[in-house]
């Protein structure tokens, strides 16, 4: 069993020790709306689904900022960012207007709670129709981005890609893929993210977490053995080499829980693996 002070033994005698810097700043989250249990396990903050607040009434909206504000935490960053089915980036059917439409009024709403980042997976907004050119989709995710991100300054956010794995997305499915579309965007508000989930299934090596470390700006985290809230470091054998990439570049964001779980059976548990984690 790997235990706390075999960990940072660990640590220590690795090649990246010398070039690690506090950890100290990270902030564990979980991809939920319930701020009052997720302030009560000991996490800094949610993330719940942009598209979910998007279509709230304004009177829904009002009461849950009331909820959220009168917590000790806030909304870091949202997910989910596009669920409706019409609001597509890639395909033939694509409207900037109708997308800009919608990311003014959902943005707004996502600052007022709190969040710096919202997170753009959506493999259904993406993803690329049978026959369509690949070329072309590159093209209007590029397209989508600048006028995300020009949305997002306007709001003091940024707008993250998060590459998602090959069985629920055809496009975008590595950090580095991701990497490259951040560049193409060649926008300040237009960033990424990681996911250890997503990059475990594509067997992605984590040195993506140092090569895109100026893009990366938030990360999500699942057991990937069944998509699970994590409990202990020897649950997976890349665990320890993804927090090392954690430490060196000195990484200070957000890491979400995003996975099957509960905080009854899961929340105690999982916050002390990233205590221990992150140390």
């Amino acid at each position: 069993m790997i235990t706390r002070r075999a960990l940072l033994a660990s640590l220590a005698v690795s090649p990246f020790f010398m070039a690690f810097k506090s950890s100290e700043d990270i902030k564990i989250g979980v991809c939920t709306r319930d701020c009052a249990s997720a302030a009560k396990y000991g996490f800094d903050y949610i993330e719940p689904a942009a598209a979910e607040i998007a279509v709230m009434s304004d009177d829904e909206f009002r009461d849950y900022s009331e909820e959220v504000l009168a917590s000790p935490i806030r909304c870091r960053a949202f997910n989910s960012l596009i669920r409706r089915p019409d609001l597509r980036v890639v395909g033939n059917e694509v409207s900037i207007s109708v997308l800009r439409d919608y990311l003014e009024p959902c943005l707004a709403r996502c600052r007022r709670l709190g969040a710096s980042v919202a997170v753009w997976g959506s493999a259904g907004s993406r993803n690329v129709p049978e026959g369509f050119s690949r070329h072309r989709a590159h093209e209007q995710i590029v397209q989508f981005l600048r006028m995300a991100g020009d949305v997002a300054r306007h709001h003091d956010l940024v707008v993250a890609i998060e590459p998602l794995r090959r069985q629920e997305s055809n496009i975008l499915n590595t950090g580095g893929e991701a990497l490259e579309m951040v560049r193409a965007a060649k926008h300040a508000n237009v960033r990424m993210i990681i996911d250890y989930y997503h990059l475990r299934e594509e067997n992605e090596d984590p040195k993506v977490l140092e090569t895109g470390q100026r893009e990366i700006v938030h990360l999500h985290f699942a057991n990937p053995h069944g998509r699970v809230w994590p409990h202990d470091l020897n649950e997976d054998d890349h665990y320890i080499d993804f927090f090392r990439y954690l430490k060196k570049i000195g990484y200070s964001g957000g890491i979400s829980v995003e996975g099957k779980g509960t905080f009854e059976n899961d929340g105690a548990a999982s916050r002390a693996f990233f205590r221990m984690a992150t140390a």
